[in-house]
């Protein structure tokens, strides 16, 4: 029980009791995976609005920039909510999904006026690592040890802290120029970043693979749905910030 809770320690035992209704009423696999379609696709038909918006009319960024701010924090907010609160994934995944759309598609329209053909090539690196690491843990040449999970874990708190203490120092007028900046440190930088949103998809892959077999709960197919919509979410903003130090 403790390997199927380490995905995510804000869940109490609790969560991933077995379902004592019918097999319908439990986690599967198909279930999972059309829901993360599901959100998706949302994330894909929310995100065209501000991209249309800013491809079409650059003076539309000012309009774009502020629905961008509404999704990151919506989408913020509700991914807090969902992950202290399983049971409400059913309905705020599909919202968290939306709000995320609005942020990417902004962010992506800025990035792609400057770099003609980066959110291709985000879009086409994020599914390519997804599918090559889920093809690397079903054959098992990635197994999600109990050492690994916490080396990402640790590994992704680690980045998590650094961004916001770089968000605060921001309003202070100063940054950490590692973050933003290219040059060999900020491509490596990057690179690690990547690293570590690829290898948290192997939790993602892990925890779903463990609910399903556990027999958890019929809501536990949107929660393990979006927690790889955060992820993926995550990997495409990174392949985004590396491929821009690339080409500067």
């Amino acid at each position: 029980m403790m390997e199927f809770r380490s995905g995510n320690p804000m869940l109490s035992d609790k969560t991933f009791e077995p379902s004592i209704g019918t097999q319908a009423d439990r986690m599967t696999l198909d279930g999972t995976v059309n829901k993360t379609g599901i959100l998706l696709l949302i994330v894909a038909l929310t995100s065209a609005w501000p991209w249309s918006m800013v491809m079409q009319n650059p003076d539309n960024a000012g309009m774009a920039n502020m629905l961008s701010i509404a999704g990151a924090i919506i989408g913020l907010v509700l991914a807090l909510v969902i992950s202290f609160k399983p049971h409400t994934a059913p309905y705020l995944a599909p919202i968290y999904a939306a709000a995320e759309g609005l942020f990417l598609g902004a962010i992506s329209a800025f990035f792609e006026l400057r770099y003609p053909g980066i959110a291709l090539q985000a879009v086409a690196l994020t599914l390519g690592t997804m599918a090559t690491l889920l093809l690397a843990y079903k054959s098992g040449l990635i197994r999600a040890t109990e050492n690994f999970k916490l080396m990402v874990i640790s590994a992704t708190g680690a980045i998590c802290l650094l961004y916001l203490v770089s968000f605060i120092m921001s309003f202070f007028g100063t940054s950490i120029p590692f973050i933003h900046q290219g040059g060999v440190i900020g491509i490596g930088f990057s690179l690690l970043v990547v690293s570590v949103a690829a290898l948290n998809l192997v939790l993602d892959f892990d925890f779903i693979e463990n609910g399903v077999n556990s027999g958890a709960p019929k809501h536990m197919e949107w929660y393990g749905a979006f927690s790889l919509t955060v992820t993926l979410v995550w990997l495409y903003i990174e392949f985004l910030r590396l491929l821009s130090k690339l080409r500067d």
